[in-house]
Formats: structure tokens, sequence, C-alpha cells
């Protein structure tokens, strides 16, 4: 939970200190008005699994990791609220299969995240960006084991941190390329109505993303 709070104090800090940032950032700078701009966008985007994990861990027993390199894909809205801050909303799904030793694991994650950005604009072309999220993510695992076959599911909270570089093709079309480490989150696996197992699901993930511009 500290962690929790943690990314939650910065996300609210994000925008007053951004706000600061801009008010002393335009004192120095002058604005070019010549180009429209698009605050709101949609899009598309594909993320590559560097290391999806899940870690497995029996009660009062052993405990294993399984480690996959897989792919992902998902869809953003989002809004630009100023110069410096983004506020995006994002739905995401990835799949992991993967055995090890005597057991198999087929896991689905579905996560919806809210995430804040925090970025720099040069020429109205390139802006590098720094990033959180939180939001909620479905799980639905499946273990099989020698003793048993385990299925369950889970909705839990679940942050990420990213950073990144948006690149603007022209005043409609941007493309975002990043890396960012997300936990899912934890399921409870049950045996004879008990709480036999926990796996842990987080990923390092880098992502590739292309959105559409749009006045609202």
């Amino acid at each position: 939970m500290k962690k929790i709070a943690i990314i939650l104090a910065c996300m609210c800090a994000i925008p007053a200190l951004a706000e600061e940032y801009v008010d002393e950032y335009d004192y120095y700078e002058y604005s070019d008005n010549s180009a429209k701009q698009y605050e709101t966008y949609a899009g598309i985007r594909i993320h590559k699994n560097e290391s999806i994990a899940l870690k497995y861990d029996i009660q009062d027993g052993g405990n294993s990791t399984v480690r996959a390199d897989n792919f992902g894909f998902g869809a953003v809205v989002g809004n630009r609220l100023n110069n410096h801050v983004k506020l995006e909303f994002e739905t995401s799904y990835v799949g992991v299969a993967e055995s090890k030793r005597a057991n198999k694991y087929d896991f689905d994650v579905w996560a919806n995240m809210l995430n804040v950005y925090l970025f720099q604009e040069y020429e109205q072309t390139v802006a590098p960006y720094a990033g959180l999220g939180i939001g909620f993510a479905t799980i639905w695992g499946d273990v099989k084991a020698p003793y048993g076959h385990i299925s369950d599911s889970v909705f839990d909270l679940s942050y990420s941190i990213m950073a990144g570089v948006n690149f603007s093709l022209n005043d409609r079309i941007d493309l975002n390329l990043g890396v960012k480490y997300q936990y899912y989150g934890e399921v409870e696996h049950k045996l004879h109505d008990k709480t036999f197992a926990t796996t842990d699901v987080d990923a390092t993930e880098f992502y590739f993303g292309a959105v559409y511009k749009f006045g609202i």
C-alpha cells in the first residue's frame, strides 16, 4: 500500500509542478500559434514483454517464478491538458502460457489504467516524457499441477511507471515509443476451498503506439 500511496501522491503533484514550470518557461519562450493544435487523441498500442513474470508461491511450501517474452495490445484515449501535461485512459490485454517443471501456467490479464504524463516538446515535433499510471486489472489464472488443477480470477489494483518519446508526424498523427514497468496484481489460488498458493503478476515491456489527434 505504501507504493500505491506514493504513486497517487506523485500523480496529484505532476499537474501542480507542471503549472509552475509552465509559468517560468513561458516567461522566456515565445509561443508559435501558426500551427493548429488538437488536444484530444485516440489510438492503439502494441507492447512487447521483455519479462512478464508469474511469481507462484505455495503457502508453507516452495515458490517458482515463470518468465515469458511475448506481445500484448491495447487502446488509448487521452487529452493534452496544457503544454506539459497529458491525461490518458489505457486499456490493454496480455496473455501468458508457459510451463515450468511439472506445472503448466495459463494467465490472461486485462488492465484499465489512468495515466498522467509530464512532457517537454521541442520544435512541435519531438517530446520526451515520463508518466505514472494507476488502475485495475482483471487476472484469470489457470495452473495445472500434479496435485490438482487450480483456476481462479481476481480484480486487483494495478500501477505502472513509464518513460518514452513522442513523435509528431503532422497535425493529426503521433507515434510514440516507450518502456514501462507494470505491476498487474495478485491472484489467490484455492484448493479444497482454502488458499493454497498466490501468484504475483508484473512485467517490464517496450511499447509502440500511434494516435490520431482531433478537437472536441
